[in-house]
């Protein structure tokens, strides 16, 4: 298993075919991604997003989406838009492959934190956040406006 980065420093898809292929295992989480997924991911990375996968031979077997921000409540960070390991792949270390590639990534860049929500519903993801040590510092609140 290795991780594969799908876009590069500029947010340009080097692995296009990783991409298609990573759309299968990102609906998992996000079912309502819209049907042209490749045209999503690209505002997505023209944003600032950029993917990650754990791959063996040419199969994804997860996808992380992430990008560097910085802000007031935590200065320079790395957010974990996406986190998502292929449902038959789970607990075999797919997940924490690509969260330790974020933190990498993360630390490279002079980041001082890693940051990611959960659905409160993801009681499994949640566990295996508490296991890699990460802790609940905030609520997040949303507000529909359409």
């Amino acid at each position: 298993m290795r991780i594969v980065h799908v876009t590069d420093e500029a947010g340009f898809v080097a692995h296009p075919g990783l991409l298609e292929r990573a759309e299968r295992v990102h609906r998992q989480l996000r079912t309502a991604l819209p049907a042209d997924y490749a045209a999503k991911m690209a505002r997505v990375f023209a944003g600032g997003g950029r993917m990650i996968v754990a791959a063996e031979h040419e199969h994804v077997l997860g996808v992380a989406v992430y990008r560097v921000n910085e802000n007031t409540s935590v200065g320079l960070h790395l957010y974990v838009d996406d986190l998502v390991t292929d449902e038959p792949q789970r607990s075999r270390g797919v997940g924490k492959l690509l969260l330790a590639e974020c933190e990498r990534i993360a630390r490279e860049r002079g980041c001082r934190m890693l940051v990611l929500d959960s659905g409160t519903q993801r009681r499994d993801a949640h566990r295996f956040y508490f296991r890699e040590r990460m802790a609940v510092t905030a609520f997040h609140f949303n507000k529909e406006l359409a």
